[in-house]
């Protein structure tokens, strides 16, 4: 266990402005609070802050930091509160404890929630100050360190996977690759220790087999191959770690005798031009592997890591990887945001780039509908690998490997991808689901009238721009179900005869479990409950409606007998609406306005909308009070509705020309097609075409009818 003056002396060594009185009233302080607490290793309590210090003391971080891994669990786990904390050793070091002790004060339904929303107030706490996550971070490594001492395997394998999950990850993009890569480890260990001990025995069996001077003889001739080059470097080097090794077997799906690349070569210049000159004498002296180099020099990483990686078969027939980095390079490689410390001006200074990431996390936090939400989305932000693209004014953008122009369009500001419309990719206009490449210049188009559509939702890739589409689609379909749901309860009460106020759902709101009279429209119009539930809450003495008795088609040819009579005046009008919102269409009979429809109230969907000659419609006979008598609104405003049409075309050449051609003559325009059946003669084929109504529709099929490539064309059911 660290002494008091060691750790004193540890921090003096880097800080030799750090107040020794305030660090050794800390270490007293928890060292009495903790008392006799022992941890599940049978070690003092007090041995863990105190390593948690330590870890800190090897980053260099300032005295406060040090002093609040040493208080970092007096307030949870003793008698001590956040106002004595504050009283004895100040605000500053008060709101940092508090920052990482209330993570663990949540306590929700299951262990993946609690992760979840741990994650999101982590998230929150270190917005406002990093040494946060740093001082959390630190206690998670020591508490992986002797996770081997807790009996409950269910409890390693959950602490495990979190590690693996969230802090392994944020490390990273901290650039503390030193911790990560110890954190991915000591989490491997527990989750898969059977693949972690082959590849420590295949390491041991390597080592031996090619004899223990091989390393030194490596480093040994690139230290002279760049001094004879005129580059005095320092030239390191260590195997990669067995987790590091078993995620590349399983990325590039291959055995680890396949793997030749296990050590890494770490080169240290003094300046930016001897990196690059050292990268030449490298490439001039051994061949070169290719696709392997990559120049984070000229193009950071989001976390602030900067050097020059490549592959060489290098000495004694090795297969190397080397990093050419300066010695500035090397500190922040080592010890990410924490190198950035500046202790002289009294304040931490960080590179504000550092934190763009952090920014968009903060973004999607706001629009996430809840933790788990937010660990997914968050979770993408983290894991994949960096595609680096350029807006038209020269601006580098980072995104996830597989991002897309929407993706770039909400990295460059939530605003810009709401309203994007299109993209420009290298000058060439290309669909808003084109994967992006390095170097990309997107420049993208946008429009005031353009809102995000749910389709989005099935090519992004970054959480920022899932976050936001979901929360749109979320805030309008909760729009559309109030203004369903207020139709179907007007339409409730006229029937009834009952005048219809707002104010008469007061009393029957708490019985829905609505607090607003607005929550029991959404309720309805989401299918929940029906207007005649409503009713007959207001108005008890109201039956509900019978359900029929034998006769299965009542609704059925109720409904056809209103359309036939024009019957419409109690409809409730629908507009043609986003898919998959409140309102959508039945892709059965696919109805078009004109046609005469009828709804059916679905539960979580709203209404379906079926013509009323839908034979899909017989299923529902049985249940009446989920059918909603609907028409079309007269105002409707949206530019085109989808019709099928099934068509028979003749096996010849221009066929599915002249097809194509008279869709698009008359204005339509085709969304979809399939080819259902196939024969010597003749092509059976089902046409999705874009139409403005039932009429538009029944021009086409006409003008279809008279081409003689067409042997029949009908409208399509089913």
């Amino acid at each position: 266990m660290i002494r008091q003056y060691e750790l004193l002396e540890r921090v003096k060594a880097y800080d030799p402005h750090a107040d020794e009185d305030l660090l050794s009233r800390a270490y007293v302080f928890s060292l009495k609070a903790h008392g006799s607490q022992t941890r599940e290793s049978g070690d003092p309590y007090f041995s863990h802050p105190l390593e948690v210090a330590g870890i800190l003391t090897g980053m260099h971080l300032d005295g406060a930091s040090i002093v609040t891994a040493l208080l970092h669990d007096v307030i949870e786990d003793t008698h001590a509160d956040l106002e004595q904390i504050e009283k004895l050793f100040g605000p500053d070091i008060a709101r940092l404890v508090d920052g990482v002790t209330k993570l663990s004060r949540i306590e929700l339904q299951s262990d993946h929630s609690k992760q979840a929303e741990n994650f999101r107030k982590l998230v929150l706490a270190m917005s406002e100050d990093i040494r946060v996550l740093l001082v959390k971070l630190a206690d998670r490594l020591h508490n992986m360190r002797t996770l081997n001492f807790i009996t409950d395997a269910n409890k390693r394998r959950r602490i495990a996977h979190e590690t693996m999950d969230i802090y392994a990850p944020l490390a990273e993009r901290i650039g503390i690759q030193d911790m990560r890569d110890e954190l991915e480890d000591l989490a491997f260990a527990e989750l898969n220790p059977d693949a972690r001990t082959s590849i420590t025995a295949r390491l041991e069996f390597l080592r031996e087999q090619r004899g223990a001077n091989v390393v030194d003889v490596v480093l040994n001739e690139l230290t002279d191959t760049l001094k004879a080059g005129g580059v005095a470097a320092k030239v390191s080097g260590r195997e990669k770690r067995p987790y590091s090794i078993w995620r590349k077997m399983q990325r590039k799906n291959v055995q680890f005798e396949q793997l030749a690349d296990i050590m890494a070569v770490r080169v240290v210049v003094d300046t930016v031009d001897q990196c690059y000159q050292a990268l030449g004498i490298i490439h001039g002296a051994y061949p070169v592997v290719p696709g392997r180099f990559k120049d984070y020099i000229s193009t950071p990483k989001p976390n602030g890591y900067r050097s020059l990686h490549t592959a060489v078969i290098g000495p004694e027939r090795q297969r190397i990887e080397i990093q050419i980095r300066t010695a500035e390079m090397m500190e922040v490689a080592e010890l990410g945001v924490a190198a950035h410390w500046q202790y002289k001006q009294g304040a931490p200074r960080t590179d504000s780039r550092q934190y763009r990431w952090l920014r968009e996390l903060l973004d999607i936090l706001e629009h996430a509908a809840g933790p788990e939400e937010f660990l997914e989305h968050t979770k993408l932000e983290m894991f994949q690998d960096q595609v680096f693209c350029f807006t038209p004014k020269g601006d580098l953008i980072a995104l996830p490997r597989g991002a897309t122009p929407v993706d770039f369009a909400y990295a460059v500001h939530s605003q810009i991808g709401d309203t994007c419309v299109g993209a420009k990719i290298n000058g060439r206009i290309m669909p808003l689901r084109t994967a992006l490449h390095n170097g990309d210049q997107v420049d993208i188009m946008t429009s005031k009238a353009q809102t995000p559509s749910p389709t989005w939702e099935d090519f992004v890739v970054t959480g920022k721009a899932k976050a936001r589409i979901r929360r749109f689609i979320r805030t309008q379909r909760r729009t559309q179900f109030i203004n369903l749901g207020r139709d179907i309860v007007q339409k409730a009460f006229r029937q009834e005869g009952y005048p219809f106020t707002e104010k008469a759902l007061d009393g029957v709101l708490k019985g829905f479990q609505a607090t607003a009279a607005e929550d029991l429209f959404a309720a309805v119009g989401e299918g929940l409950h029906t207007g005649r539930e409503v009713i007959h809450a207001v108005f008890p003495g109201t039956k509900p409606a019978p359900k029929p008795a034998g006769d299965k088609v009542v609704p059925l040819a109720r409904a056809r007998k209103a359309a036939a009579n024009g019957a419409r005046a109690q409809a409730v009008p629908i507009r043609g609406l986003i898919p998959g919102m409140a309102v959508h269409y039945a892709r059965c009979c696919h109805p078009l306005p004109g046609d005469r429809i009828v709804g059916i109230v679905t539960t979580g969907k709203g209404v379906t909308i079926h013509t009323i000659d839908c034979v899909s419609l017989e299923s529902f006979a049985e249940t009446p009070e989920r059918w909603l008598d609907v028409a079309w609104d007269v105002e409707d405003r949206v530019d085109s509705h989808v019709g099928r049409i099934a068509v028979v075309v003749t096996n010849e050449p221009g066929s599915m020309g002249s097809l194509c051609t008279v869709i698009g003559k008359n204005q339509g325009n085709i969304s979809n097609l399939k080819i259902t059946n196939r024969s010597l003669d003749f092509f059976e084929i089902v046409v999705d075409v874009e139409v403005k109504d039932v009429r538009h529709l029944t021009n086409i099929i006409a003008a279809l009818r008279a081409t003689p490539a067409i042997s029949s064309v009908d409208r399509a059911r089913g």
